[in-house]
């Protein structure tokens, strides 16, 4: 008898054995997921248990995730290529600062920017995806400042302003200087809008209401002895005219009064459609 209640004693011991590394096995298989009892009998969440390496996150977004070096484990990705928005032109803004950008902002996470957080991560031995995680993302914001509005619009693309109620009638070149556009207006319509660049501190853009007196395709400053192509003479030498300074330094710059278009396209277009004693608007 003490032989069978040994035997009994020891088979006991071997199926709690064999229960406990099957619980073991089938915790693994679900992925380490742990189901427990509340205080109140019912089940509580599942605890989930992320192990080293994990490729699985937890963080908001659409779910796209790069490994950390620091960790192993996932970053959320923020923006990648194709992204858009004020979010973007900010990080682009940022690269701006530490010199890993030249072009922009332009709000669209293109190549250049790719290539730009690629080059930044590389520098401080994070991986060279090119999207911007929120590791990359925290690392550039302790390097950098906030950008202010003409920082994120240094190139352009900032929204227009309401227009003058002086351009709501007739055909207009609606010059806002705070916003920093113009609209080429006809009958209240906005046909076209663009981003200029106003006279220097000393050389100030002059406000009021004047007309288109001259045009010229190709004109050469006879004073500062710099191209003005595409000039629309309003008020004295002052006049809207292409800018190769502008396109290429954007709002670092200034001009000796004129209003400077950096966009060729957009100017060779306005130039065709507005005619000699056409209404200009300038205001703040």
């Amino acid at each position: 008898m003490r032989t069978t209640g040994m035997g009994r004693r020891t088979t006991g011991r071997a199926r709690a054995i064999a229960a406990a590394v099957a619980l073991s096995a089938l915790v693994a298989m679900c992925g380490c997921t742990v189901q427990g009892t509340g205080a109140d009998g019912g089940h509580r969440l599942p605890v989930r248990i992320k192990l080293p390496g994990s490729s699985s996150s937890s963080g908001t977004g659409d779910g796209k995730s790069s490994a950390s070096p620091s960790t192993g484990r996932a970053a959320n990705v923020l923006w990648s290529r194709g992204d858009s928005g004020g979010d973007v032109r900010e990080l682009q803004a940022r690269l701006r600062q530490v010199d890993w950008l030249f072009d922009g902002p332009t709000g669209t996470y293109d190549d250049l920017t790719e290539q730009a957080v690629a080059g930044f991560q590389g520098k401080r031995g994070l991986p060279k995806t090119g999207e911007t995680d929120t590791v990359t993302w925290q690392r550039l914001l302790k390097m950098t400042h906030e950008p202010g509005k003409w920082d994120l619009y240094l190139m352009g693309g900032q929204p227009a302003g309401a227009p003058d109620p002086r351009c709501l009638t007739g055909r207009v070149l609606c010059i806002d200087k705070t916003s920093r556009t113009l609209r080429w207006m006809i009958d209240g319509r906005t046909v076209s809008t663009m981003s200029v660049r106003f006279g220097a501190q000393y050389t100030p853009t002059r406000d009021g209401v004047f007309q288109v007196y001259w045009k010229a395709r190709n004109w050469v400053s006879t004073l500062y002895h710099s191209p003005m192509p595409y000039a629309m003479f309003f008020s004295g030498g002052q006049a809207v005219h292409y800018s190769y300074d502008f396109s290429m330094r954007g709002y670092a710059g200034g001009s000796h009064g004129c209003v400077n278009v950096r966009d060729e396209a957009a100017i060779a277009s306005l130039f065709a459609q507005v005619r000699t004693g056409d209404k200009v608007v300038v205001y703040q």
